[in-house]
């Protein structure tokens, strides 16, 4: 197991180690990384808290903490690592810094749509090697929640070039900030309960978050004017919650099969939730005076080549190298038939539709 890298507050919180139990009922505290409220981020962990607590009629429940409540945004996975708090809700991207490959698990550039995601983790052995990362760091762990296709970014001026990129203080997270960080951007990575305010401060002059609905209730459309909606480094982002391994080997069966079951639902669940608000709320920032753009080729053109650069960088470690070759397999997969399924009908429904 991984030591923690909290020092101090290990001794104040070697109390949570050992999950509360009372006549006959147990209480896990559930470590967040946003704060109490994000739409979609913090929806998603709430969900799968009240679905444990449900579908145990009550005996097993989730005692939420958002970040700064307990520990730190980016400091759950040590947390939890260490026994300091029994299970985590967050981007495991967040993670790269403990090894590389739990980009995976959120989101790399140019990678997997929601729908892809999932196939790759419950059907293309993508669940498999999630469990073997998080056996080095005494984790079990599991996607619990998805945000679908994430835009570009706000922006406090148009981006008409890859040359406007030079300097840009820009938060990103994952590889896809590694990414633009080789396009001469000036990346940085804060958890998304400050970027309102980093925006605002000009600490930064640009930033990434999740899509419209969630975006909204954030409210960068107050700090931003410009809008570009199709990202290329989170095109289906997965949230994942994860236990300290001490305490999943220490649930019954038949807990241990609803705490999987609640986060697979909860995955489905969020990924349909921001697809079923996302164009509302895209539409009342337009009429808040939000200009809607999207990026040039030339700009997809820099992103693609410094994607590939920044993922080719990590190929000497086995598991990142086997991790990679699985998700691609898998997406190309689900491509080759979604091509010449989904989006011909899609664009065919579209036309036959509107005309």
């Amino acid at each position: 197991m991984k030591t923690s890298a909290l020092g101090g507050t290990a001794a104040a919180a070697s109390t949570l180690a050992a999950p509360a139990v009372a006549q006959g009922t147990r209480t896990l505290t559930m470590v967040t990384s946003v704060p109490e409220g994000f739409a979609v981020f913090d929806d998603a962990a709430q969900h799968f808290a009240d679905l444990v607590t449900a579908m145990t009629d009550g005996a097993l429940t989730v005692d939420k903490k958002p970040a700064g409540s307990l520990v730190g945004a980016l400091e759950v996975f040590d947390a939890v690592s260490a026994g300091q708090a029994d299970m985590y809700h967050s981007a495991d991207y967040y993670f790269m810094n403990q090894h590389p490959a739990y980009a995976y698990f959120t989101a790399v550039p140019f990678g997997a749509t929601g729908p892809e995601m999932m196939s790759w983790y419950q059907h293309g052995g993508g669940k498999e090697l999630h469990d073997e990362l998080g056996q080095i760091f005494g984790l079990k762990s599991f996607l619990a929640g998805n945000t679908g296709h994430q835009p570009g970014g706000w922006f406090n001026k148009e981006i008409n070039s890859a040359a406007d990129l030079q300097g840009l203080r820009f938060r990103m997270p994952g590889f896809g900030g590694k990414a633009l960080g080789l396009t001469g951007a000036s990346v940085q990575n804060i958890p998304g309960g400050e970027i309102y305010q980093a925006l605002s401060s000009g600490a930064i002059e640009a930033a990434e978050w999740i899509g419209p609905f969630a975006d909204e209730r954030l409210g960068l459309q107050e700090v931003c004017e410009y809008y570009y909606t199709s990202g290329f480094h989170e095109p289906g982002s997965a949230l994942s919650a994860a236990m300290n391994r001490d305490v999943w080997d220490s649930l019954t069966p038949a807990h241990q099969s609803i705490v999987e079951t609640a986060a697979a639902a909860t995955h489905s669940w969020s990924l349909a939730q921001s697809n079923a608000n996302n164009a509302a709320a895209l539409e009342r920032l337009k009429a808040s005076g939000v200009k809607v753009l999207q990026f040039s080729d030339d700009i997809w053109d820099a992103f693609g080549a410094a994607s590939k650069q920044a993922l080719d960088e990590f190929m000497g470690d086995d598991l990142f190298a086997r991790t990679r070759a699985s998700f691609e397999a898998s997406v190309q997969g689900t491509y080759d038939w979604m091509s010449v399924s989904d989006s011909v009908f899609a664009n065919q429904r579209n036309r036959v539709n509107n005309s």
